[in-house]
């Protein structure tokens, strides 16, 4: 293998601590007589700066490292994890995690097939710009929004990033290995005007290098973006409440998607039956027109994974096809449990978390009209551009989202801003009454985490724009 390769790279990063015969050895003796389990070996850095109000306010600097030990029987699983990488504490989680047979015995699974794919470059992103040069941009970039407009009185942004190298052991002997960067940039700006202060903000980031979203131009073109935000905010009116029609714009606005309906379809809430698409494989749950694909293979994206963190290549999982539910998102377990393939979403926040079924990045495919077309259709309603934080409930399908950049349609044509609306709906339900779909399919610009029992994980969402017929606004005006 070449001697950069990610396996040869985990190795030197392991394998001085922790002998790999050993490790195998006492991860068969802790599988013996199990359906599935693995070692999962991380080492993780991570750094993020702030600056707020022309000041750097935050910085930070951190390294972790340390296991998982999982032995799976069933539907039980055991595990283990250490903060350290050595003989004595992996002979104590392999003690530990034994127990989980309770007598019973199970056929070992085959490991995952391997891949040769390579998604993302896998070079330390936290090198390319010392602490100095970093700090020194974030100034800049007070300055530079000030500059712009003197109604702006505050400005915050942040450079973060990580670095995370895994190595996961099978019980057969089969290792895989994965070289992950991620960084993120984010700014906002708050701009003030008769007594009235409103926000904007921007966020972009991937798995890449830094200089992806700084240089060219970059975060000049985020700066204005977010300024152009609160600058719309600054002339909102309140919106209105009520059913009505709703058009969501392209890319982030997907976030609606995921909450709402990905984790639906996610593989541990159906077997348990919790999920409110429990049962319905192979029936209409959506609107003809509608596809939704999880796809963690595109090159670059947040969400992506070359394989997860059981070991599985990430794939293009069709979720739903033309509104027919075509399937689930898997990890091994679930899969094995539910008699499927596993999908590639089995992923863990770090080694101290078990892996469980996850999205990478959840999109919705094109249909045949233009976002103008679209508009033009709706008589009245709400064009929601951005939106900012959501709740659902996955047994339910309930959901509430909070605009952050809306506009009223009157009479086809886009209108004035509006302040403080909330949709308001169900996702099974809302998947009905998508009545046309643009042909302006778009990712959001990388800024997603998405949390599940307490586990948070980096995910991309995106969509086409959407026209919607009868959902509820919740408003502000009286």
């Amino acid at each position: 293998m070449p001697l950069d390769s990610p396996l040869s790279v985990t190795d030197r990063i392991f394998h001085a601590e922790l002998n790999p015969e050993v490790a195998q050895r006492r991860l068969r003796e802790a599988t013996e007589g199990c359906e599935d389990g693995e070692l999962f070996l991380e080492y993780r850095e991570s750094e993020a700066i702030t600056l707020d109000d022309g000041r750097i306010r935050s910085a930070s600097y951190d390294t972790q490292r340390g296991f998982g030990l999982r032995t799976v029987q069933g539907e039980a699983a055991g595990y283990a994890h250490a903060g350290e990488i050595s003989e004595a504490a992996l002979a104590r989680a392999a003690e530990t995690v034994r127990a989980v047979r309770q007598g019973r015995s199970g056929t070992l699974d085959v490991a995952p097939r391997a891949t040769n794919a390579r998604l993302y470059e896998p070079a330390n992103p936290l090198s390319a710009m010392g602490f100095a040069e970093k700090t020194a941009l974030l100034l800049e970039i007070d300055a530079h929004a000030r500059a712009l407009d003197p109604r702006v009185v505050q400005v915050m942004a942040t450079l973060s990033g990580e670095w995370q190298a895994v190595q996961i052991i099978r019980p057969d002997g089969t290792r895989v290995a994965d070289l992950r960067p991620l960084v993120r940039f984010g700014v906002n700006v708050v701009v003030a005007q008769d007594g009235r202060r409103e926000t904007g903000s921007f966020g972009a980031g991937g798995r890449f290098a830094l200089s992806r979203v700084l240089e060219g131009g970059a975060w000049q073109r985020g700066v204005a973006e977010a300024l152009r935000q609160a600058l719309v905010n600054l002339e909102s009116e309140p919106a209105p409440a009520g059913e009505t029609e709703v058009v969501l714009g392209p890319g982030w606005p997907g976030i609606l998607l995921h909450e709402a309906i990905g984790h639906g379809l996610e593989g541990d809430f159906n077997r348990k039956k919790t999920s409110a698409f429990a049962g319905l494989l192979g029936q209409r749950i959506a609107a003809p027109g509608v596809t939704v694909v999880d796809d963690g293979t595109i090159p670059d994206r947040r969400g992506s994974l070359t394989v997860d963190d059981e070991g599985t290549p990430s794939g293009r999982t069709v979720m739903i096809e033309d509104g027919i539910l075509r399937g689930f998102i898997q990890d091994r377990q679930n899969a094995r449990l539910m008699g499927v393939a596993p999908t590639g979403n089995g992923r863990r926040q770090s080694y101290a978390h078990s892996p469980m079924p996850r999205m990478t990045n959840t999109i919705m495919l094109n249909g045949p009209h233009s976002p103008e077309e679209i508009i033009r259709s709706v008589k009245q309603g709400i064009y929601a551009v951005n939106f900012g934080g959501g709740q659902v409930d996955i047994t339910s399908g309930k959901f509430v989202f909070s605009m952050s950049e809306a506009y009223r349609i009157e009479d086809g044509k886009i209108g004035a801003p509006v302040k403080g609306a909330t949709l308001i709906g169900n996702g099974p339900d809302a998947l009905t009454k998508i009545t046309m779909i643009g042909n302006d399919s778009g990712m959001d610009p990388g800024i997603g985490t998405c949390g599940k029992q307490g586990q948070g994980v980096p995910v991309g969402v995106g969509q086409p724009t959407l026209r919607m017929t009868g959902l509820t606004v919740g408003g502000t005006a009286l």
